[in-house]
Protein backbone atom coordinates (compact mmCIF):
# COMPACT_ATOMS: atom_id res chain seq x y z
CA UNK A 1 0.00 0.00 0.00
CA UNK A 2 1.50 3.56 -0.56
CA UNK A 3 0.79 5.96 1.91
CA UNK A 4 0.82 10.05 0.90
CA UNK A 5 1.69 12.94 3.71
CA UNK A 6 1.53 16.14 2.62
CA UNK A 7 1.95 19.32 4.52
CA UNK A 8 0.61 21.81 3.99
CA UNK A 9 -1.17 25.29 4.93
CA UNK A 10 -4.26 24.33 3.39
CA UNK A 11 -5.37 21.11 4.13
CA UNK A 12 -8.88 21.20 2.96
CA UNK A 13 -7.70 22.35 0.10
CA UNK A 14 -5.92 19.04 -0.71
CA UNK A 15 -8.84 17.04 1.31
CA UNK A 16 -11.39 18.26 -1.30
CA UNK A 17 -9.10 17.30 -4.78
CA UNK A 18 -8.02 13.97 -3.38
CA UNK A 19 -11.50 12.88 -1.96
CA UNK A 20 -13.25 12.21 -4.71
CA UNK A 21 -13.56 10.42 -7.80
CA UNK A 22 -11.01 7.35 -8.52
CA UNK A 23 -8.50 8.87 -5.90
CA UNK A 24 -11.43 9.18 -2.68
CA UNK A 25 -12.29 5.57 -3.56
CA UNK A 26 -8.93 4.24 -3.27
CA UNK A 27 -8.34 5.65 0.05
CA UNK A 28 -11.88 4.26 1.28
CA UNK A 29 -10.66 0.94 -0.04
CA UNK A 30 -7.71 1.02 1.82
CA UNK A 31 -5.47 0.60 -1.59
CA UNK A 32 -3.71 4.06 -0.45
CA UNK A 33 -3.70 6.28 2.36
CA UNK A 34 -3.51 10.06 2.15
CA UNK A 35 -2.44 12.03 5.10
CA UNK A 36 -2.38 15.64 5.25
CA UNK A 37 -0.55 18.11 8.40
CA UNK A 38 -1.30 21.22 8.57
CA UNK A 39 2.18 22.93 9.65
CA UNK A 40 1.11 25.79 11.01
CA UNK A 41 -0.32 23.30 13.90
CA UNK A 42 3.29 23.28 14.56
CA UNK A 43 3.86 26.70 14.64
CA UNK A 44 6.33 27.60 18.00
CA UNK A 45 4.78 31.28 17.67
CA UNK A 46 1.93 32.05 19.67
CA UNK A 47 -0.02 33.33 16.80
CA UNK A 48 1.11 30.15 14.77
CA UNK A 49 2.91 32.15 12.49
CA UNK A 50 4.33 30.22 9.93
CA UNK A 51 6.41 32.75 7.87
CA UNK A 52 8.67 35.91 7.98
CA UNK A 53 10.50 38.74 5.35
CA UNK A 54 13.40 37.42 3.79
CA UNK A 55 16.58 38.64 4.98
CA UNK A 56 18.28 40.86 2.03
CA UNK A 57 15.23 41.87 1.46
CA UNK A 58 12.48 41.36 -1.06
CA UNK A 59 8.75 41.60 -1.81
CA UNK A 60 7.08 38.59 0.06
CA UNK A 61 6.90 36.33 2.48
CA UNK A 62 9.03 33.54 3.28
CA UNK A 63 7.98 30.00 4.96
CA UNK A 64 9.91 29.47 7.91
CA UNK A 65 12.15 26.15 8.65
CA UNK A 66 10.68 25.37 12.01
CA UNK A 67 7.48 24.59 12.07
CA UNK A 68 7.95 22.42 8.38
CA UNK A 69 11.04 20.72 10.46
CA UNK A 70 8.34 20.42 13.41
CA UNK A 71 5.90 19.06 11.11
CA UNK A 72 7.79 16.40 9.15
CA UNK A 73 9.17 15.05 12.56
CA UNK A 74 5.56 14.46 13.94
CA UNK A 75 5.26 12.49 10.30
CA UNK A 76 8.04 10.55 11.12
CA UNK A 77 7.04 9.90 14.98
CA UNK A 78 3.38 8.58 13.52
CA UNK A 79 4.69 6.43 11.43
CA UNK A 80 7.08 5.09 13.44
CA UNK A 81 3.84 4.31 16.23
CA UNK A 82 2.46 2.21 13.90
CA UNK A 83 2.33 -1.96 13.25
CA UNK A 84 3.75 -1.74 9.76
CA UNK A 85 5.37 1.80 9.28
CA UNK A 86 6.50 2.75 5.85
CA UNK A 87 9.98 1.33 4.95
CA UNK A 88 10.68 2.69 1.53
CA UNK A 89 10.16 6.36 1.86
CA UNK A 90 11.15 9.76 0.03
CA UNK A 91 10.53 13.42 0.54
CA UNK A 92 9.65 15.68 -2.08
CA UNK A 93 9.46 19.52 -2.09
CA UNK A 94 6.47 21.01 -5.27
CA UNK A 95 8.96 23.54 -6.53
CA UNK A 96 9.20 25.55 -9.85
CA UNK A 97 12.97 24.40 -9.76
CA UNK A 98 12.62 20.97 -9.43
CA UNK A 99 12.89 18.53 -12.11
CA UNK A 100 9.22 18.24 -14.58
CA UNK A 101 7.28 15.50 -13.59
CA UNK A 102 6.56 12.95 -16.44
CA UNK A 103 4.66 9.21 -16.51
CA UNK A 104 8.11 7.96 -16.36
CA UNK A 105 8.76 9.74 -12.63
CA UNK A 106 5.38 8.79 -11.52
CA UNK A 107 6.01 4.95 -11.76
CA UNK A 108 9.32 5.56 -10.56
CA UNK A 109 7.91 6.95 -7.62
CA UNK A 110 5.06 4.35 -7.37
CA UNK A 111 7.10 1.02 -7.94
CA UNK A 112 10.52 2.31 -5.46
CA UNK A 113 8.73 3.63 -2.51
CA UNK A 114 5.99 2.87 0.01
CA UNK A 115 5.48 6.80 1.59
CA UNK A 116 5.78 10.14 -0.51
CA UNK A 117 5.98 13.04 1.71
CA UNK A 118 5.08 15.68 -0.15
CA UNK A 119 5.89 19.91 1.32
CA UNK A 120 4.10 22.14 -0.12
CA UNK A 121 5.48 25.72 -0.37
CA UNK A 122 3.01 28.98 -0.09
CA UNK A 123 3.84 32.61 -0.41
CA UNK A 124 7.33 33.07 -1.72
CA UNK A 125 8.45 29.52 -1.03
CA UNK A 126 10.28 28.35 1.90
CA UNK A 127 13.69 28.58 3.69
CA UNK A 128 16.43 27.20 1.75
CA UNK A 129 17.75 25.42 5.22
CA UNK A 130 14.55 23.28 5.49
CA UNK A 131 14.92 21.98 1.85
CA UNK A 132 18.51 21.12 2.18
CA UNK A 133 17.92 19.08 5.41
CA UNK A 134 14.34 17.13 4.67
CA UNK A 135 13.95 17.08 0.61
CA UNK A 136 15.10 14.25 -1.41
CA UNK A 137 13.98 15.68 -4.75
CA UNK A 138 12.15 18.70 -5.88
CA UNK A 139 9.50 17.99 -8.30
CA UNK A 140 7.42 20.70 -10.59
CA UNK A 141 4.19 19.88 -12.46
CA UNK A 142 5.52 22.78 -15.36
CA UNK A 143 7.80 25.72 -16.48
CA UNK A 144 5.15 27.91 -14.53
CA UNK A 145 4.69 29.47 -11.19
CA UNK A 146 1.57 28.95 -8.79
CA UNK A 147 0.33 30.21 -5.71
CA UNK A 148 0.92 27.30 -3.42
CA UNK A 149 2.45 23.50 -4.01
CA UNK A 150 -1.21 21.87 -3.23
CA UNK A 151 -2.41 21.92 -6.64
CA UNK A 152 0.73 20.28 -7.40
CA UNK A 153 0.84 17.81 -4.58
CA UNK A 154 -2.58 16.80 -5.93
CA UNK A 155 -1.66 15.98 -9.52
CA UNK A 156 1.52 14.13 -7.68
CA UNK A 157 -0.93 12.19 -5.93
CA UNK A 158 -3.06 11.38 -8.63
CA UNK A 159 -0.66 10.64 -11.15
CA UNK A 160 1.30 7.98 -8.83
CA UNK A 161 -1.84 6.39 -7.20
CA UNK A 162 -3.33 5.50 -10.59
CA UNK A 163 -0.27 2.93 -10.67
CA UNK A 164 -0.46 1.27 -7.56
CA UNK A 165 -2.37 -1.97 -7.04
CA UNK A 166 -6.04 -1.58 -6.25
CA UNK A 167 -6.57 1.81 -7.64
CA UNK A 168 -7.56 0.87 -10.75
CA UNK A 169 -9.72 -2.34 -12.03
CA UNK A 170 -6.55 -4.03 -14.46
CA UNK A 171 -3.32 -2.50 -15.35
CA UNK A 172 -4.42 -2.27 -18.85
CA UNK A 173 -6.13 0.85 -17.57
CA UNK A 174 -3.13 2.63 -17.35
CA UNK A 175 -0.84 0.68 -19.73
CA UNK A 176 -2.31 1.32 -22.77
CA UNK A 177 -3.26 4.86 -22.41
CA UNK A 178 -1.78 7.98 -23.97
CA UNK A 179 1.81 8.90 -22.81
CA UNK A 180 1.97 5.69 -21.20
CA UNK A 181 2.50 3.30 -24.18
CA UNK A 182 4.77 6.57 -25.54
CA UNK A 183 2.44 7.28 -28.21
CA UNK A 184 -0.86 9.36 -27.73
CA UNK A 185 -3.85 7.16 -26.87
CA UNK A 186 -6.15 6.55 -30.29
CA UNK A 187 -9.68 7.90 -30.80
CA UNK A 188 -12.45 6.68 -28.83
CA UNK A 189 -16.23 6.84 -29.42
CA UNK A 190 -19.16 5.37 -27.99
CA UNK A 191 -22.97 5.80 -28.46
CA UNK A 192 -24.71 7.21 -30.67
CA UNK A 193 -23.66 5.54 -33.40
CA UNK A 194 -24.26 8.99 -35.53
CA UNK A 195 -22.83 12.36 -33.66
CA UNK A 196 -23.54 15.40 -36.35
CA UNK A 197 -23.53 13.29 -39.54
CA UNK A 198 -20.44 11.80 -38.22
CA UNK A 199 -20.14 7.92 -37.74
CA UNK A 200 -18.51 4.96 -35.87
CA UNK A 201 -15.81 4.02 -37.82
CA UNK A 202 -16.67 0.35 -39.58
CA UNK A 203 -13.79 -1.17 -37.97
CA UNK A 204 -15.06 -0.23 -34.42
CA UNK A 205 -18.07 -2.41 -35.03
CA UNK A 206 -16.95 -5.46 -37.20
CA UNK A 207 -16.33 -7.62 -34.43
CA UNK A 208 -12.75 -8.55 -36.00
CA UNK A 209 -10.48 -7.72 -32.79
CA UNK A 210 -7.16 -8.09 -34.69
CA UNK A 211 -8.49 -5.33 -37.41
CA UNK A 212 -9.29 -3.12 -34.13
CA UNK A 213 -6.13 -3.50 -32.66
CA UNK A 214 -4.28 -3.00 -35.88
CA UNK A 215 -6.82 0.53 -36.24
CA UNK A 216 -6.18 1.55 -32.98
CA UNK A 217 -2.46 1.02 -33.31
CA UNK A 218 -2.50 3.02 -37.06
CA UNK A 219 -4.43 5.72 -35.05
CA UNK A 220 -2.34 6.10 -32.06
CA UNK A 221 0.56 6.65 -34.46
CA UNK A 222 -1.07 8.92 -36.87
CA UNK A 223 -2.77 11.79 -33.37
CA UNK A 224 1.12 11.52 -32.12
CA UNK A 225 2.55 12.46 -35.17
CA UNK A 226 0.36 15.10 -35.63
CA UNK A 227 -0.52 16.58 -31.99
CA UNK A 228 3.08 14.72 -30.04
CA UNK A 229 5.70 14.46 -32.62
CA UNK A 230 8.24 15.21 -29.89
CA UNK A 231 7.61 11.63 -28.46
CA UNK A 232 8.18 10.16 -31.19
CA UNK A 233 11.45 12.00 -31.20
CA UNK A 234 12.30 10.84 -27.65
CA UNK A 235 11.52 7.34 -28.17
CA UNK A 236 13.94 7.32 -31.35
CA UNK A 237 17.03 8.97 -28.74
CA UNK A 238 16.24 6.21 -25.95
CA UNK A 239 16.56 3.28 -28.16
Amino acid sequence: MMRFDIMTLFPDLVRTVLGESIIGRAQKSGAITVKTHNIRDYSEDKHRRVDDTPYGGGKGMLMMAPPIYNCYEAILAQQSAEAEPPVRRRVIYLSPTGSVLNQKKAAELANNYDNLILLCGHYEGVDRRIVDEIVDEEISIGDFVLTGGEIPACILVDCVARLVDGVLSDAECYEKESISSGLLEYPQYTRPYEFHGVKVPDVLISGHHANIDRWRDEQALEMTKKLRPDLLEQEKSST
